[in-house]
């Protein structure tokens, strides 16, 4: 079977012979859509307030009216002068300008769209309900727009003609691939050119624990010496840990070896509906294992230790759990890049976040136990509708082309699900911003306060961020007690995290000052040009201690290396569906399977049932000789971690 080109699951077969979904999807009553999760049915309703806004209010109207039926008139006469904007790509073609009738389809477009944005100005309200209402207009405004149909884009009729209709049979196609194996939704990107620890996930290093919740990978030294101090990565518990760890030149691991700073790296495992209970406990936990298991290979006391986004979150709550026992002098420093800890934030994300869209929901995962990676990545392509959706739906289903092949969309699209009560928890750490109030969140049974945190913190935010707004990143400079490095990257919520320096346009805010307000920063910051990372190398160098000889070999004798990384969390559930492309992947991905074996009771390893160390130097061992170290006595786990019956 050959799958949707980036889309996916298909079946995986199981050493007991089961069936088993890749990407598990337990059966529900009924999936909900894209819209139940970002809450466009809200923006509906906000849409028909705006309406009744207009009974109450016809003075904004009658402000609104004259100016755009005068413009609509001088476009009927093919004498308007309106225009895109300058950043607009979605009017390139010639014809635009050129042909009278695709000009002032396009201008009465732009006309009435920019007549709606002066009529919610008019009116003179404001708070969340407007911003709401207001966004409801833009995914309005954006679905309609000509570009998004055929007929009425210029460059799709071209295309067909050029192709003797071959564009639409292929668009056709591909919307009707999309339609079973992606939702519904556009697909962004190709991901046939990625395999992962091939061209990307790439970074050598080996397994050197690993657990139900994580497995935890050393990196290979890229250089004779090293910093004593090592660095922790924990990543978001959404999409898969190797964001940090793209194609060779922009992975953040890559730059951090080669100049010397020993990285260790957590993978989560991607739960199903039998770890529905998993949530901050759970993850914390892990942390705090994993900050243990870090130090005895490392012989350093303390680590520095850096989260993105959740990982963030959950590094702050570990150092404040720690800080609670008394115990914090188990991490030395800690970075958090697009990070929100204080949820008061005016992005889109957090529009509707009202009690009701809360509760609903809350309801979607109920059912399966976890919420889908789809539902959550549909959710954030909504906020940036022309650039995440229509973008390509014009590219893929108007034009009939394959979407681009691109390593940091690859990443995207390899989702994770989330369960339950790990999401009931964010949702109610959202809501009451929990994590600003102390006490108000209790993890691993003490009370959080972030004012425990002492040690030093470096914060990094995006400008055009529109998941994590950097005002709200601001704001974490003022929760923690310990000194605090803020630093704003001139780019959005992805970019800021993969910031390679040979990035052309990068630049980077620096103010060693934190007042308490965000713009008060901006203000007198200064802006450098180059990516973020070397600002950050600085600071992190100061705080990773003196130099010794790198390890000639990873792990230690209590915890030995296993597989090579990526590993095989990783590997279990990505990219199930390039096995009939991909010749080897199908067997990777069984082996993962196998190796999910490797789990001990208590969470303990057993080096007795692992990869031998001697293998592991030489190389990658067949896999023959993978299952054979395992051992038929292994094949009963595969009960509990793989053929989970919740999943068939």
């Amino acid at each position: 079977m050959t799958a949707t080109v980036g889309q996916a699951p298909i079946t995986e077969s199981t050493l007991n012979g089961h069936q088993v979904r890749a990407q598990a999807e337990p059966p529900a009553a009924r999936k909900p859509s894209p819209f139940d999760i970002l809450g466009l049915r809200e923006a509906g309703g906000a849409l028909r307030f705006l309406g009744q806004v207009a009974m109450r209010h016809p003075r904004a109207v009658l402000r609104t009216a004259p100016d755009l039926g005068q413009e609509l008139v001088k476009i009927s006469l093919g004498r308007s002068q309106v225009a895109p904007e300058k950043g607009d790509k979605r009017f390139t073609d010639p014809a635009w300008e050129q042909n009278p009738l695709f000009r002032a389809t396009m201008q009465t477009y732009l006309t009435w769209g920019s007549g709606m944005e002066r009529y919610l100005d008019n009116l003179g309200l404001n708070g969340k309900g407007v911003e709401r209402t207001r966004f409801g207009v833009v995914l309005l405004r954006e679905a309609t727009a000509p570009t998004n149909f055929f007929a009425t884009n210029p460059a799709a009729v071209k295309r067909c003609y050029d192709t003797g209709g071959g564009s639409v049979r292929r668009g056709l196609a591909n919307w009707a691939g999309d339609l079973v194996h992606n939702h519904g939704m556009p697909s962004m990107v190709d991901r046939r050119p990625f395999t992962i620890g091939q061209n990307i996930a790439f970074s050598p290093g080996s397994v050197i624990y690993r657990d139900e919740v994580f497995e935890l990978i050393q990196y290979t030294p890229q250089t004779g010496t090293v910093y004593d101090r090592p660095i922790l990565m924990v990543p978001p518990q959404v999409n898969k840990y190797y964001a940090l760890d793209l194609s060779p030149g922009r992975s953040l691991y890559e730059y951090l070896l080669q100049r010397g700073i020993q990285v260790f790296g957590i993978s989560w495992r991607n739960p199903t509906r039998a770890q529905r209970d998993w949530n901050f406990d759970t993850y914390v936990q892990a942390t705090i294992d994993a900050i243990d298991v870090v130090r005895q290979v490392s012989g350093s006391p303390d680590v520095n230790i850096m989260g993105g986004c959740l990982g963030g979150m959950t590094a702050a709550l570990t150092q404040a759990h720690l800080a609670a026992l008394g115990e914090e002098h188990r991490i030395h420093s800690t970075t958090v890049f697009v990070t929100l800890l204080d949820t008061d934030a005016n992005g889109r994300m957090f529009l509707f976040a009202t009690p009701q869209m809360l509760a609903l929901a809350k309801q979607v995962s109920r059912p399966t136990g976890v919420i889908d990676g789809w539902q959550l990545g549909s959710t954030f392509a909504w906020l940036r509708p022309n650039d995440l959706v229509w973008n390509y739906w014009v590219n893929n289903y108007l034009l009939g082309q394959d979407p681009p092949a691109f390593d940091i969309l690859t990443w995207n699209a390899d989702t994770t699900r989330l369960t339950t009560a790990f999401h009931r928890q964010m949702l109610d750490m959202v809501a009451a911003n929990q994590m600003v109030h102390p006490g108000a969140m209790t993890v691993l049974g003490t009370p959080i306060d972030l004012s425990r945190i002492t040690t030093d913190t470096y914060v990094a935010a995006g400008r055009t961020d529109h998941i994590t707004p950097w005002q709200a990143c601001y704001r974490t400079t003022q929760l923690v007690s310990g000194h605090s490095e803020f630093v704003l990257c001139s780019s959005g919520h992805i970019q800021t995290v993969v910031a390679d320096p040979k990035h052309r346009g990068l630049g980077y805010f620096v103010n060693p000052d934190t007042p308490p307000e965000a713009e008060d920063w901006l203000a007198a910051a200064q802006r450098h040009e180059g990516s973020w990372w070397e600002h950050w190398m600085a600071w992190l160098a100061e705080r990773s201690g003196g130099h010794s000889t790198a390890p000639e070999s990873l792990g230690s004798i209590s915890f030995p290396p296993k597989e090579r990384a990526p590993g095989t969390y990783v590997l279990l559930l990505a990219f199930a569906d390039q096995r009939a492309e991909q010749p080897g992947v199908a067997q990777q991905v069984h082996i993962a399977q196998i190796l999910l074996a490797d789990v001990g009771v208590g969470g303990l390893p057993h080096p007795c049932r692992s990869v031998g160390v001697a293998e592991q130097q030489a190389g990658c061992p067949s896999e023959r000789a993978q299952v054979g170290r395992i051992g038929q006595q292994d094949a009963g786990a595969l009960g509990d971690l793989v053929d989970d019956p919740a999943d068939r």
